[in-house]
């Protein structure tokens, strides 16, 4: 019996070398997204806009329900996907909002 075509390692070792590229670039993906939102939340400690904007937060959930109907993903699965996202980028911006500001030149030379 030839052990190669029914090892599951062999048969599957493209799909799963597969899973890790995509995989990866989630993973880069989401740096990314949550380095945005470090920026975003500069902004608002910037410009003093509260944290929480929840008709944003709406259009995020409405975007993703849409884009589940269109390619046949759970929309359920998504909202809870983007509930975790949010709260950790939520929780991240927080800490940066609520940060104490960085003393002024004027202020550090006195």
């Amino acid at each position: 019996m030839d052990t190669k075509a029914t090892d599951p390692d062999v048969i599957l070792g493209d799909r799963r070398d597969e899973l890790d590229a995509l995989d990866a670039q989630l993973l880069d993906i989401l740096r990314r997204r949550i380095e945005c939102c470090v920026s975003i939340a500069q902004l608002k400690r910037e410009h003093d806009i509260p944290m929480m904007q929840p008709g944003r937060v709406g259009v995020v959930h409405q975007r993703a329900e849409a884009f589940g109907q269109e390619h046949g993903i759970s929309t359920e699965f998504l909202r809870s996907l983007y509930e975790v996202i949010i709260t950790e980028t939520c929780r991240v911006e927080d800490l940066i909002i609520d940060e104490a500001p960085a003393p002024s030149d004027s202020a550090a030379s006195r």
